[in-house]
């Protein structure tokens, strides 16, 4: 039972709100040594774990490279293109992207999309410069629900197309889940009964995009009032 304080670190240190990875790592400390490990074994399962997964880290190298895109104009030229676009709306826009990361997502290319690579230099500037081609510069109030919504059509596109994919962790997840259960299922079952529900969350986000644009063209009541002429 004593192993179970971990569990409890990360419950305070959570709700605290301390780094997430400091309170990961302090549980798994003091889970270890209620288990009756020492230090030193369990700083090298750290290693261990690190090392054995260290090509996770090469995902970083993103990083710099998004920001050196962004440094020199990567924003202002998907704002520039998405201008050019008289009919474009940023439902409409979202929409469409969440079509093709869904679809994408579904034959296995799940690293075709994302946030730091996708949503913040590219989707989401565009959906605020189809904003700003309709309606004047957003503020800061609608230009977050943009940010928000742009990165909700990447979260649902890759959440519910990569089950989709057989070869997927989370296919295989919900295989030992269910047979935990007592439920024996197929990956190959599950990849196919994943399609229905794949399409209903596409239709029920693609709704909740097409009404953000009615949303957005309703006047921002929270926007400050002229200052009177002196």
């Amino acid at each position: 039972m004593l192993s179970l304080l971990g569990i409890l670190v990360v419950v305070v240190g959570l709700a605290a709100r301390f780094n997430p990875i400091v309170v990961v790592t302090a549980a798994a400390i003091v889970t270890g040594l209620a288990g009756g490990l020492d230090l030193v074994t369990i700083v090298s399962t750290f290693g261990k774990a690190f090392n054995d997964s260290r090509y996770i880290s090469l995902v970083f190298l993103v990083l710099p490279v998004i920001g050196l895109l962004e440094r020199y104009g990567l924003q202002a030229r998907a704002r520039t293109l998405i201008g050019q676009l008289r009919s474009a709306t940023v439902g409409r826009l979202l929409l469409a992207y969440l079509f093709i990361r869904q679809v994408t997502a579904a034959l296995g290319l799940l690293s075709l999309g994302g946030h730091p690579q996708m949503v913040r230099p590219l989707i989401a500037p565009m959906a605020e410069g189809a904003e700003e081609n309709l309606r004047g510069p957003p503020g800061d109030k609608r230009r977050q629900l943009i940010r928000a919504f742009s990165a909700s059509a990447d979260n649902v596109g890759a959440f519910f197309g990569e089950d989709i994919f057989i070869a997927f962790g989370s296919v295989l997840l919900i295989q030992a889940v269910l047979e935990q259960n007592g439920l024996i299922a197929a990956p190959l079952h599950i990849s196919l009964w994943a399609i229905p529900t794949a399409i209903l969350a596409f239709v029920v986000h693609g709704v909740r995009l097409l009404l953000l644009d009615r949303s957005l063209a309703r006047p921002d009541k929270t926007s400050a009032a002229p200052e009177p002429d002196q």
